[in-house]
């Protein structure tokens, strides 16, 4: 059993680099991969916890400043269902900060019934891709001016059963709960693809400037909370699965790790790179995605 538990657990994060005067962005920090992310990382520097439950972040923020005696763990409220939301906290953190060198657009849903959010995108899409699309769009100048940067976005082995689905983005003509939270992941891989592709040559002082995904292994977490049939599997096959603090392993290297200071539009799992789906690898379809999640957004990204 300890040997199968050690498996389970999968890869670590070995570094030891600090980030004394560095700021991170963790979002959806105050439970699960988030909030043990933010838990390393506040033993490191100052991290901002960005959830949409501002009570659930304090709760989280609390226990991780009484641990690390850090008391630069800091909550700020991200509804990333709302544009409205993502803007007000881009422009509240720009207002407030100088400097970002770690984003880690780790928040998502998974396996929610048809719904939308408040702009009317699919919510798996809207959620998990298009919200972090646009946070990272309204932060990008500042973690430019930054660099040595870090873009992280937490993605899934999920990716492999997605398509992206131009012709039906917003499961409005077929809808299944499954393939959408797929579809979703697929899009994070592309995104993270053609925004390495977009970076290269674009950072201050020649400094590093960089963006990769991963695959945090399959967690037990309130990730499946939208599915019973889920939720009963996850508990019977607690042991098969990674606690939040060994999923959040793979987040943590992908921010720190020396060895990634110029790797860039790759993908991760258990802190070594993994294999791409052919369709996660497909260019046209990258910056296709790209065109129309800046239309669906209404923003000009270059």
């Amino acid at each position: 059993p300890l040997f199968c538990r050690r498996y389970v657990a999968g890869g670590q994060c070995k570094s030891a680099a600090r980030l004394e005067g560095k700021v991170a962005i963790i979002t959806g920090a105050n439970t699960g991969i988030g909030k043990e992310t933010a838990r390393d990382l506040a033993r490191r520097g100052k991290v901002i916890v960005a959830c949409r439950d501002t009570a659930k972040g304090e709760a989280a923020a609390s226990e991780i400043r009484a641990e690390t005696g850090n008391q630069q763990v800091i909550v700020k409220k991200l509804d990333l269902a709302d544009t409205k939301s993502i803007r007000e906290f881009a422009e509240k953190f720009l207002a407030e900060e100088k400097e970002l060198h770690i984003l880690i657009n780790n928040a998502g849903v998974m396996l929610c019934p048809h719904s939308k959010t408040a702009d009317g995108f699919e919510m798996h899409l809207g959620v998990n891709h298009l919200g972090h699309f646009l946070l990272t769009f309204l932060l990008l100048e500042c973690l430019k001016q930054s660099a040595p940067a870090r873009i992280v976005n937490v993605s899934s082995l999920a990716h492999h059963g997605g398509r992206i689905r131009f012709h039906d983005l917003h499961g409005e003509k077929s809808y299944n709960r499954g393939l959408a939270y797929c579809h979703s992941k697929l899009a994070n891989v592309l995104f993270t693809r053609e925004l390495a592709r977009r970076l290269q040559g674009k950072s201050q002082r020649g400094a590093e400037f960089t963006a990769n995904a991963l695959h945090p292994g399959s967690v037990h977490s309130e990730l499946v909370r939208h599915s019973f049939v889920m939720t009963c599997l996850w508990k019977i096959f607690s042991f098969f699965l990674k606690t939040p603090q060994e999923g959040a392993q793979t987040s943590v290297y992908c921010a720190v790790a020396e060895e990634l200071d110029s790797v860039t539009g790759q993908y991760f799992s258990d802190c070594q790179p993994a294999y791409v789906s052919p369709r996660g690898r497909d260019d046209e379809t990258a910056k296709k995605l790209w065109s129309v999640s800046c239309e669906l957004l209404g923003i000009q990204w270059d």
